[in-house]
């Protein structure tokens, strides 16, 4: 290396470029003599922090400390300030992140010798690469404020006392860790609340889910079979439960099922010396449930595997005939693998949804009835359950404690299933 080149190297240092970056944004890009960037980057930096610095700094000390004054320091604002600072301070790391690499790179052009782009290059070069970055900014914007800051909020919520007789602004929130959590799996009444509406989340979540998806299958292989005729009509007479919307069905029947005025009992059940106490004993009204979300789930599968059902090439089932294939041969080994190939996704969501699935319990019965020794009904699951809590008894981090439970689950099923699913392999064997 010559005397020049050597100077070169020492005039476009690269570690210089940073440490000038870390500094202050734009100083690194300066020293590439890149001054009109450099310029920019310094004024946005120089306007962040006189606009930013005192909304990031009371921010930063309400998250932490909750406020210190009650009546007049309220948490929950505290905590929202805080958390959009935590967020506003995110992207200007991340910025900032940027302008250190950016600064970077161009010195090891220009000590290699290389040119660098000029600002007109650098626009042209933003537009034709990053247009679609650029499209999705404004959406990223609005899933921050819109999703990402409520969910940190809720998950906030777990970690303190709020709740109906520690509400500010008359008191001051404070932060307690795991304590709700540790509450919700060792405390008496809460453990006890805890397990069985977990229990029964769950057993709602597999038998309605499967029997819904069963019904569904069973259904759609009888339309599908040739010698069954009028497949149109049939087709939309069981579609027609999927037609009507879901709430007026539960409440008809809510209605149904009623104890006392219903005509299950008074006009089926009870001649017969049959009734049952389908709202006031947990086990009938669960038994209820499971039916009532068959009913109102199956017609959704039906018309998913009939559309599958019909898309399965007629060469597969030539073939097993000659072979000497059953009928029950040819459903295991090319109608089922194939059918859950095409489905699997939107089969795995309706058990996430069933495991979420609000309307029906709350619109038939509100999870009741209720139980000794719980604050929760018979047939709450954990998001009605959480709406009590919220709604009814202003739990406010007990709901947010249970919610982020129901997350993670709900998140580690849907997500280990998808990962074992074939239809989200690049290559899959029917």
């Amino acid at each position: 290396m010559n005397k020049n080149e050597r100077k070169k190297t020492q005039q476009h240092n690269p570690t210089l470029a940073i440490v000038l970056s870390i500094l202050f944004a734009g100083l690194g890009q300066s020293y590439n003599r890149r001054f009109i960037k450099g310029t920019i980057l310094i004024i946005v930096e120089a306007a962040f922090l006189i606009t930013m610095y005192d909304f990031i700094n009371i921010g930063l000390w309400g998250i932490v400390t909750l406020g210190t004054i009650p009546r007049v320091d309220h948490s929950i604002i505290l905590l929202i300030q805080g958390i959009i600072a935590v967020l506003v301070l995110a992207f200007a790391i991340g910025l900032y992140i940027f302008n250190i690499i950016d600064a970077k790179r161009d010195a090891e052009k220009l000590r290699d010798g290389e040119k660098i782009p000029t600002l007109m290059d650098s626009m042209k070069n933003t537009y034709d690469k990053g247009f679609p970055y650029m499209l999705v900014i404004p959406g990223l914007f609005m899933l921050v404020f819109v999703v990402i800051l409520p969910l940190l909020f809720m998950v906030s919520l777990a970690f303190t006392d709020y709740n109906l007789y520690n509400s500010p602004p008359r008191n001051l929130l404070n932060w307690v860790g795991f304590e709700n959590f540790t509450k919700l799996l060792e405390s008496g009444i809460w453990k006890d609340t805890f397990f069985s509406v977990f229990t029964w989340t769950i057993v709602w979540t597999v038998v309605a889910t499967t029997l819904q998806i069963a019904l569904g299958l069973l259904l759609a292989l009888l339309v599908n079979d040739k010698r069954i005729k009028f497949k149109r009509t049939i087709r939309t007479v069981l579609i027609l439960p999927w037609a009507v919307p879901a709430f007026v069905s539960i409440l008809i029947f809510s209605a149904l099922f009623n104890s006392e005025f219903g005509a299950i009992n008074r006009d089926i059940l009870g001649p017969i010396g049959l009734a049952v106490p389908w709202m006031s004993d947990p086990f009938w009204a669960k038994m209820a449930l499971i039916l009532i979300q068959t009913w109102l789930g199956f017609p959704f599968v039906f018309a998913l595997f009939t559309g599958v059902l019909q898309s399965i090439p007629g060469d597969m089932y030539e073939a097993a005939d000659i072979d000497g294939a059953s009928r029950f041969q040819k459903f295991k080994n090319i109608t089922f693998p194939f059918v859950l190939f095409a489905t699997a996704p939107l089969l795995i969501m309706q058990y996430a949804g069933n495991f979420n699935n609000f309307n029906i319990i709350y619109l038939f019965n509100e999870g009741g009835p209720a139980v000794r020794g719980q604050n929760a009904g018979g047939t709450d699951i954990l998001i009605s359950w959480v709406y009590k809590l919220t709604f009814d008894t202003n739990n406010y981090n007990m709901a947010a404690a249970i919610t982020i439970i129901m997350g993670v689950i709900v998140s580690a099923f849907a997500f280990y299933q998808f990962r074992k699913t074939a239809s989200f392999k690049e290559e899959g064997n029917l």
